[in-house]
């Protein structure tokens, strides 16, 4: 209680209105919510106020017609990139969306900025690249050889352009003598490729040109785009004539590069590629006709000496037909004398050769062969008749000894052969019995007989 009595009354309840969070606290969460919502975004708009301090970051803003954002791109990330953006320049960039905590500013932290269309015409050139590579339209074995001497010189330009003034430059320099057609064409626009395609295809139907330069001179991708299209790739690789691509500048490079036949930095170059130097040329000249000349003049020396060679050796021509003639006459006699020689051999050869024949006649031979076989079959007789002589009185002598040895003799002094029924010969009486059946061969039979008796030759005492 206080002086006057009065006292402060104290309220129970606690204050329930939400935390406030701090501006640090607010900004935190901002960035966080940010960073993990947007991890790495493609932005597209118009470059505006762009500064780069001494540390070396940059600092931009990328607008569009409504929006815009504030961009930072930081030393260690801008010190690859080559051109140096400027004030208007319309851009993509590549980076991490984020809240710049000091100010609360919405930003974006950029990681690469390139020209806006830029990548997807790179891809596009990629693309194409790819595709006609894998058929082929790159290799060296399909692309035609670059006359060393090109009698005509087509060119496929625009007519005003820097590239055809470059080209005409070289070419009254190097050798005016060789004719140049123009066949003009856009370089540049969306009717750019089928002007250059068309401007191709009058240069094969015209037919003059040995050589044809495609090209024109710098610019940008976007300016040179047209020699990066397919339809100008495709007409190039189909045309007849040996081709030259020179487009823009040597840091330039186009699908029309690789397709040509050859590939030249500059039209300029292109020129001095394909044409001689009449300068040098001249000089090769003089130096030739200096060594025709001394050539000439040896040979002419060489000639010279043979000639009086020659004539020192030279005879009169009545006098060698003179020894022509006696030497005809020579051989003709020669010859008339090899042939009598000839002909009394051949002669003395018939004679011998007719000698032979008679000595070899059919009629002779066959004369002898008679007499021959006569002699031979007497011969043959007397023989035969001999040995049947000697055979008869061999015969008659084994008949003779025959008949001696004969059993049958003996039988013709009263003997007999006697066998028993099976017709075995009985030698000892006691292999027969009483009542066997016997046989005896006589002289003039054989008579059958029943043994009555046996005795041996102990019981006859024989």
């Amino acid at each position: 209680m206080d002086n006057d009595g009065v006292r402060p009354v104290t309220s129970s309840l606690q204050d329930t209105r939400p935390r406030a969070l701090s501006v640090s606290e607010l900004n935190h969460q901002a960035r966080h919510l940010l960073e993990s919502s947007f991890m790495q975004v493609w932005v597209e708009g118009e470059l505006s106020g762009f500064s780069r301090p001494s540390s070396g970051h940059w600092y931009f803003s990328l607008k569009d017609r409504k929006c815009q954002i504030r961009c930072a791109m930081f030393r260690g990330m801008n010190q690859h990139i080559r051109t140096l953006p400027k004030e208007g320049d319309q851009v993509r960039i590549r980076g991490k969306v984020t809240l710049y905590e000091n100010r609360g500013d919405f930003q974006i932290i950029v990681e690469h900025i390139e020209p806006a269309g830029l990548g997807e015409l790179q891809q596009a050139f990629d693309a194409l690249k790819r595709k006609l590579l894998a058929e082929g339209l790159f290799d060296n074995a399909r692309k035609k050889t670059i006359p060393s001497l090109p009698g005509h010189i087509g060119v496929v330009t625009s007519p005003t352009g820097a590239a055809i003034h470059d080209i005409l430059t070289v070419l009254a320099r190097r050798c005016p003598a060789i004719p140049v057609t123009l066949y003009p064409t856009a370089v540049q626009g969306k009717a750019a490729t089928a002007d250059i395609v068309r401007a191709i295809e009058r240069a094969q139907a015209h037919g003059a040109a040995d050589v044809l330069i495609i090209g024109r001179g710098g610019g940008s991708l976007e300016d040179l785009w047209c020699f990066n299209e397919e339809a100008v790739a495709r007409a190039i690789a189909a045309c007849k004539i040996p081709t030259v691509s020179a487009v823009g500048h040597e840091v330039d490079v186009t699908i029309a590069d690789f397709v040509a036949d050859l590939r030249a930095p500059t039209p300029s170059a292109a020129a001095e590629k394909i044409s001689p130097d009449q300068s040098a040329w001249l000089k090769q000249l003089r130096e030739r006709e200096l060594r025709l000349f001394s050539a000439a003049g040896v040979a002419l020396k060489r000639f010279g000496t043979q000639l009086g060679h020659l004539t020192a050796r030279l005879r009169d021509p009545r006098r060698e037909l003179l020894e022509k003639n006696q030497r005809l006459d020579e051989l003709e006699l020669r010859l008339e004398k090899a042939i009598r020689q000839r002909l009394s051999t051949v002669a003395v050869r018939g004679d011998h050769l007719e000698q032979r024949l008679a000595m070899q006649s059919p009629q002779r031979r066959l004369s002898q062969s008679r007499d021959l076989v006569a002699r031979t079959s007497e011969r043959l007789v007397a023989a035969m008749q001999r040995g049947l002589s000697y055979r008869q009185e061999k015969l008659e002598h084994a008949a003779q000894t025959l008949n001696i040895m004969s059993p049958l003799a003996t039988l013709g002094r009263g003997y007999a052969i006697v066998k028993d029924g099976d017709g075995n010969i009985v030698r000892e009486a006691v292999t027969v019995s009483p009542g066997n059946i016997i046989s005896a061969q006589v002289a003039r039979g054989e008579v059958t007989a029943r043994v009555i008796s046996v005795k041996s030759s102990q019981e006859t005492g024989r």
